[in-house]
């Protein structure tokens, strides 16, 4: 074949490709028992809203980690089955029924568990928390053992090609902007990343915005909630109806060409924290925050946010990307890939 013919050819292929619009760069999803105890409810809630990830946490009540692995293998074949992957696993670590001064040992074999039930489902992202001083110790103190343990667990994540996501809830990392950057600082290591809430600055009196400005490259997870009041008077809210600037931060995210997902906790109904859980009706109000948000992202954030569009899923990314950018996108979305065809 001449060198004619094959040019000619390549140029053929390369205007018959599909143009990039694609798999959504910012996908969207929701934390299952936000919407539902039972995993047949949470994939309803998520085939309404026409999103395909999912964030477990429990099902039926029963914390992933104390699932067996009969069940996890049920799980996972039943959400592929529906085309839903699993953007991570929350863990109890450290979270607001743990202690800093607490036994070590059942959280090292919570995320022992979580580790292989991740594999089962197709993730290596796990959710934990930097443990509150429910005891007191002096701020000095609970600092040093909040990094020792932090530091821990990211050795063993990164061991183990896995990334422990902390957030911005209970605990020393999560209780102010400095101490969060402090945590990124002091450990240094791959193995942890931030989990940001667009939602927690309410309770906890920071501004979750100005919280995400300052960290969002270390970012590499979402939650998105809305909430006004402050402290023990908060009170959850639809997406974009708050007080936690949640359109200023997701256009920061878009501005950034942040890759990666959005995950809905509305809280509406289900507050882990307070007892409280989803009953899988309606008004659980996990498909109207899911609606809630797509309408925000239209009317306040995609104006703002030249090359994104909405697609089936989440946010398509369209304009060109810089040389380096680009092969970085590709290398996610070709890791996106292998992980769905798990």
């Amino acid at each position: 074949m001449s060198a004619l013919r094959k040019g000619g050819r390549a140029r053929h292929r390369r205007a018959n490709r599909t143009p990039v619009a694609r798999r959504p760069a910012i996908r969207f999803g929701g934390i299952g028992d936000e919407a539902a105890p039972d995993l047949a409810g949470q994939i309803d809630a998520l085939e309404q809203l026409g999103w395909s990830e999912l964030e477990l946490r429990t099902v039926d009540g029963v914390w992933i980690a104390d699932l067996d692995h009969r069940q996890v293998k049920a799980i996972a074949t039943t959400l592929k089955r529906h085309g839903i992957r699993v953007s991570g696993l929350a863990s109890r670590v450290g979270n607001w029924a743990s202690d800093i001064t607490g036994d070590l040992t059942a959280d090292v074999m919570e995320l022992g568990r979580l580790s292989s039930r991740a594999e089962v489902l197709g993730t290596n992202r796990i959710r934990i928390m930097s443990y509150p001083n429910g005891t007191g110790l002096p701020e000095a103190e609970w600092r040093r053992l909040a990094l020792e343990r932090m530091r821990f667990f990211a050795i063993g994540a990164q061991r183990g090609n896995e990334v422990a996501l902390h957030e911005n809830c209970a605990g020393w990392g999560g209780s102010s902007i400095e101490n969060t950057l402090d945590l990124m600082a002091s450990v240094d290591n791959s193995g942890l990343r931030l989990l940001h809430d667009t939602g927690n600055g309410v309770p906890y009196g920071y501004d979750g915005f100005e919280l995400l400005r300052r960290s969002i490259e270390h970012v590499d997870h979402v939650h998105i909630k809305d909430a006004v009041g402050g402290g023990e008077h908060t009170r959850y809210v639809l997406p974009g109806e708050g007080e936690a600037r949640l359109a200023e931060s997701l256009r920061l995210l878009t501005a950034h060409g942040w890759r990666g997902g959005w995950s809905l906790e509305p809280h509406l109904a289900t507050r882990p924290h307070e007892g409280l859980a989803a009953d899988g009706r309606t008004d659980s109000g996990f498909v109207a925050a899911g609606r809630a948000l797509t309408a925000l992202v239209e009317r306040e954030v995609l104006p703002h946010s030249p090359g994104w569009r909405l697609v089936p899923g989440g946010l398509a990314w369209e304009a060109p990307l810089p040389r380096q950018a680009g092969q970085a996108a590709r290398a996610a979305e070709a890791a996106e890939v292998a992980s769905d065809a798990r």
